[in-house]
């Protein structure tokens, strides 16, 4: 049994275009980007796909469940240092996380 080769085109790429280089900074990131707040404070933020335990979200207050795809996001910048920074991440719903600048702070 032989399979016919997909007539289908790739969609993410016009066919004959060249490949985009890879950001190797961006890949030792882990993926990570940069964004400032409208305080103007910068966070390091990246996207998870899911987890395998649950957070709470501090946009909202609400729970974020196991597997459910949400932002990773910590200070760029800590006064204790990178390690600080990255120990002060916190897990947010996507819509939280972009609209955080419109949300008064949560009870907690």
């Amino acid at each position: 049994m032989r399979f016919m080769p997909s007539s289908r085109r790739s969609r993410r790429r016009p066919y004959g275009e060249a490949h985009q280089e890879l950001d190797v900074d961006w890949a030792r990131r882990g993926g990570a980007r940069s964004e400032s707040s409208s305080d103007g404070s910068e966070w390091t933020v990246r996207r998870v796909g899911g987890a395998d335990k649950a957070y709470r979200c501090p946009g909202c207050d609400q729970m974020i469940q196991p597997g459910t795809p949400h932002v990773v996001a910590w200070p760029a910048d800590h006064l204790f240092g990178a390690d600080a920074a990255l120990a002060a991440r916190r897990h947010w719903h996507q819509a939280c996380w972009q609209s955080r600048d419109n949300r008064r702070p949560t009870r907690r």
